[in-house]
This record gives C-alpha cells, sequence and structure tokens, in this order.
C-alpha cells in the first residue's frame, strides 16, 4: 500500500514519507491507495471477553488493536509484530494511560461516554500524537535525519504534540497558537515544558490565521525542504490513523446490539473523519454525527451544499472548535468524489479564490449517508454541561457538552440513522481544562489530575508574532536544527 494526494497531482509515496511529510508537496492531503479490511487484531472487542465493573468497561486489547490497525495501514513499513511491539509501549503504560486507555462509561438507556483525555495533556490529541512520537523517532534514526515539525493549535493540538515531542533528538516542535483564543490550562501545556526543542509562539490571530501560516510555509517549497518541514495537525495521516483506533474498540465492545452510533464534536473534522476510516475498514459504525459550535462551516455544508468561509471564526466557550476552515474535509470530499483528485483541486482551487464552492450533488448525498450534523450554540453548551452534571453525574468540557446536546437533538428529530442504536459520546478533553466554564454551568469548579496538579507552578516560555508567514520562516531560519 502506497499513498495518495486527495489532489491527485503528487507522486504515490510509502507510509512513512506520508508520515513525515505530513502533507503532500500539491496542497493535498495524503489517503490510502485502497483500503485494507479489518484484521483479527481489529476484531480483538469479539474475541475478548470486557471486563465490566463500576460502570467502566476496560478492554485490554487496546494496543493490541492499535498495532493491528497500523500493521494494515502501514504499507509493509511494520509486520504485525513489529506494530504490536510499538503500540503496547505507547499504550500499556500505566504512567499514562488507564488499563483501558479510553473507557467507556454507560450514562443511560444505550448512551456512553468514550474518554478520551486521559493522557498527559488531558486531550483525545494524546492518544495519537504518543503514537507519532515513536514513528518520528523510528524513521528518522533510520535516516540520519532532522525535522522542523509545524503544528497550529485551536487549543488540545498543541500541548499533545509538546508532551510526545518534548527532548526527542531528531526534532524541533514550533508550536503556533492563537493569541487569547485558547484557555489558561490550554496554553500552560504548550509553554511550560522547558524543553530546548519546543518553540511555543502566540500569533496575533485566530487558528485560521495560524492554519493558514503553515499552509503557506509547506507551499514555499524552498522552504519546506530546506527546513525539513512536517506537520503532526490532523492533516497528518499517522494523527487519523491512531484516532480510528478507538472507533474500531468501542464499536466492536457495543455491537451486539448492531451498528453503533458515534457523536463527535469537531471543527477541523479530523475527528470525525477518522471515525469513517473505522468504519470504511468494516468496524460495525451506523451515523457519525458532527457536532459544531457557532463556527458551523461543517453543519452548513452538509444542510445547504456549499462549503463557504463565514469571515473570521467566532471565539466560543468551545474554543478548540473555533475553526472555519476545516482541513480534514479534503480528505472525505475526495471519497465522495469518487477520488477524483482532479475535482478536488478544482474545488479547493475555487475555495482558495472566492472562500466557498458548491457540494456535486452526488458528493453530497454520499456525505448525508455517512453523516449527520447540528450547530450547538454557547447557551446550548452549557445547558448540556449542567444537564450533564446533574443527571449523570459527569463533568464533561464545552467541546463534550456540544456532543451531548447534539444528539440530543438528533434523537428529538427520530433521525433513521439513530433510531435503536447505541451511541458513543466522545469526550475529547478533561473537564478541568477549561475550569471557568464548568464552574459557571455547574457551580462547582473540577481540580486538575494529580499528574498535572503543579501545572500553574511551572515558569512559562514562549515568543509572540505577528499572523504573518515570513515572520514565522524567519523564527525557524534562526532556531531549527534541521534547516541547510
Amino acid at each position: 500500500m502506497r499513498y495518495i494526494s486527495t489532489r491527485g497531482q503528487a507522486p504515490a509515496v510509502s507510509f512513512l514519507d506520508a508520515v513525515l511529510a505530513g502533507m503532500a508537496p500539491d496542497g493535498g492531503l495524503y489517503v490510502p491507495e485502497s483500503w485494507p479490511a479489518l484484521t483479527d487484531g481489529l476484531v480483538a472487542g469479539r474475541e475478548t471477553p470486557p471486563h465490566i465493573a463500576s460502570g467502566y468497561v476496560a478492554h485490554s486489547g487496546y494496543g493490541f488493536a492499535a498495532g493491528a490497525a497500523m500493521a494494515s495501514l502501514s504499507g509493509g513499513a511494520f509486520n504485525e509484530n513489529q506494530a504490536w511491539d510499538l503500540a503496547a509501549d505507547v499504550y500499556h503504560n500505566e504512567k499514562c494511560w488507564p488499563p483501558a486507555v479510553t473507557p467507556l462509561v454507560q450514562i443511560g438507556s444505550g448512551a456512553w461516554l468514550l474518554e478520551l483525555f486521559h493522557g498527559p495533556s488531558l486531550s483525545f490529541k494524546d492518544v495519537a500524537m504518543q503514537l507519532i512520537a515513536p514513528l518520528y523517532d523510528r524513521a528518522l534514526q533510520e535516516r540520519g535525519e532532522k525535522l522542523t515539525v509545524l503544528c497550529a493549535t485551536s487549543g488540545d493540538t498543541g500541548g499533545a504534540a509538546v508532551e510526545a515531542l518534548k527532548r526527542r533528538k531528531h526534532l524541533d516542535l514550533v508550536v503556533l497558537l492563537p493569541k487569547g483564543r485558547v484557555s489558561e490550562v490550554q496554553r500552560r501545556f504548550m509553554t511550560t515544558s522547558e524543553a530546548d526543542n519546543i518553540h511555543p509562539i502566540e500569533i496575533d490571530g485566530d487558528f485560521d490565521a495560524c492554519q493558514a501560516i503553515v499552509k503557506a510555509m509547506f507551499a514555499d517549497r524552498d522552504f519546506a525542504t530546506r527546513a525539513r518541514l512536517s506537520a503532526v495537525n490532523s492533516i497528518n495521516w499517522a494523527r487519523i490513523l491512531a484516532q480510528s483506533v478507538y472507533y474500531h474498540v468501542a464499536a466492536q465492545i457495543l455491537c451486539g446490539q448492531g451498528p453503533v452510533s458515534f457523536s463527535v464534536p469537531t471543527g477541523n473534522f479530523g475527528d470525525a473523519y477518522s471515525g469513517f476510516v473505522a468504519k470504511r475498514m468494516g468496524a460495525p459504525i451506523g451515523a457519525i454525527n458532527i457536532a459544531t459550535n457557532a463556527n458551523d462551516i461543517l453543519n452548513r455544508a452538509l444542510e445547504t451544499g456549499e462549503y463557504a468561509r463565514a469571515g473570521m471564526s467566532v471565539a466560543t466557550l468551545s474554543p478548540a472548535m473555533d475553526i472555519q476552515v476545516a482541513s480534514n474535509f479534503e480528505r472525505i470530499l475526495f471519497e465522495a468524489l469518487d477520488r477524483d483528485g482532479e475535482h478536488v483541486k478544482r474545488l479547493f482551487g475555487d475555495f482558495a479564490v472566492s472562500g466557498r464552492f458548491e457540494i456535486p450533488a452526488t458528493a453530497r448525498r454520499f456525505l448525508r449517508e455517512h453523516f449527520t450534523s447540528w450547530t450547538i450554540d454557547d447557551e446550548e453548551t452549557l445547558s448540556s454541561m449542567k444537564h450533564a452534571f446533574e443527571h449523570q453525574g459527569q463533568f464533561v468540557c464545552p467541546h463534550t457538552a456540544i456532543g451531548l446536546a447534539a444528539a440530543a437533538k438528533q434523537l428529538d428529530e427520530d433521525y433513521p440513522q439513530q433510531l435503536g442504536l447505541p451511541i458513543v459520546h466522545l469526550a475529547t478533553a478533561h473537564p478541568a481544562k477549561f475550569p471557568e466554564t464548568v464552574e459557571r454551568a455547574t457551580g462547582v469548579r473540577p481540580e486538575l489530575p494529580a499528574k498535572c496538579a503543579d501545572l500553574f507552578q511551572r515558569s512559562e516560555k514562549f515568543d509572540s508574532l505577528p499572523a504573518d508567514a515570513e515572520a514565522v520562516k524567519q523564527y525557524i531560519r534562526e532556531r531549527s536544527r534541521a534547516w541547510s
């Protein structure tokens, strides 16, 4: 198996080359040439009976499932034993993860929370980022190379990248975070590492400005080559691969009642697309519910058939979703257009000029077969957080609350894709990452877990730059160990 660009103008590459590059040279995103079917490792949820206690479903085979997914999608870069060993080192780590890695907690009849926030930065991004780090190490050590890794973040990706990549010998990490648009806890996970290879930059702009700077640097082929650029945003295929695993595992545990539905709070569409990848490989998944905040480009795309940016992103109580350009939408559009890279290139060329394009009717039908969508405002977010606390005994972050509220709306509408199916709500961040918002909704301020209780005693270090790609390029020229 090799990896191809969604825009069809770049040569096919190996799995490790796709991971190291992050983005294809024609501006597209890498996807597998073909989709493998489920392997035995990915149906381990059926073969190994789950252990159920105190409302938790623990699954001892998470690392085995992750290794099987990597072996299936790595195009021979790893055999099954190598992939399992690597995944076991990442996920069978009691200092980092609970035994289940991503515990499944029942919150009602046929309703579950999938807790994805038990990693070192208390975000679902840790699940993937902790796997990317050894992939980088292996590839770079074998090749004797160094990288400059870029990360534009709306809040959680940056902290997860810092925790995974700090003090790695073969790379420097440059994190672009939007000034005043992340919570203090989120920011401190990025700015307190004290690692020489970590370079947080506060950008005077929103997340879309940060993301545009990353894309501009990749588009400058001379600069990208000399800096040896890579990216760990959800445009990196390894992120998608790793995130697809918890869909496989949760669906296999609960599929006795038929296909499993998922409600996914999302801004950049990476997590929702990861669910599609698991489904495309054969996981028993029904509808994937896209839950957005006021920055609702994805919901509008499905409802109206127009993918259109609506100006600057709006600041909300769910800052990690304050995104107006959902990068991973390109990957699902590629599938919806029957993998016609030339068509995808034309549409995103139109978007670059006008900020909009019409989704062809056949592609829109494809999207609506696999996804439903809802928009949740801040007041509904607070109400959902309060309901989860008072009726289900759960503190939830504002992003998770959006997924809960969207699923409730879907049930009220009696959507045929949802009726009678168990539904899994993705809990994407620990509530203590947003203490002010949780306290506003519930009257109670959640505490940080003991493993990061000293976060506010750590010293911060970051730089500030304007929303200008040339300024960031100069910053990288002066600091990157990979620069040549």
